[in-house]
């Protein structure tokens, strides 16, 4: 099960540069229920995701880069490019932040995993954090990939 929510950017942290960063591309061979292609840096997973905005079932399955390249042009709509910096917070969470590129290049992200709905509600998200738009599909890559 994943439980996330996911949130616009008021300001970006400082020194991102010294966090983990990946470099990701996405795209979506269904949209209905999901099914996706990644590439984050050099591993390749193909994942399923239930019906959900904050909380969904999800299931991962690794691809050769082979099997990735021969999926992704398959795909409908736009690939994703993004980089995503991993920013541990307050020693429990890793923030995800996605500096998209591309087609959706300026947009900003940060998404945090959660063990329950209860923690994910009662999440007090740090002040650089804007707008929370979890229940937003407008947000989900999914869609954006549709526009």
């Amino acid at each position: 099960m994943e439980i996330e929510r996911k949130f616009l950017i008021r300001t970006m942290p400082e020194n991102l540069e010294q966090y983990p960063c990946l470099e990701m591309e996405q795209g979506y061979l269904s949209i209905n229920p999901v099914i996706r292609v990644r590439r984050q840096n050099e591993e390749y997973v193909l994942t399923y995701k239930s019906a959900g905005m904050m909380s969904r079932q999800e299931f991962n399955l690794p691809l050769t880069k082979e099997s990735y390249e021969h999926l992704r042009e398959k795909t409908d709509g736009r690939l994703i490019q993004k980089k995503r910096y991993l920013i541990p917070f307050q020693d429990k969470y890793t923030i995800e932040l996605d500096l998209f590129e591309g087609f959706y290049h300026g947009l900003i992200l940060a998404e945090v995993e959660f063990s329950t709905e209860v923690e994910a509600m009662e999440f007090l998200p740090p002040d650089w954090f804007g707008e929370d738009v979890t229940f937003k599909e407008e947000y989900h890559n999914s869609v954006m990939s549709q526009k």
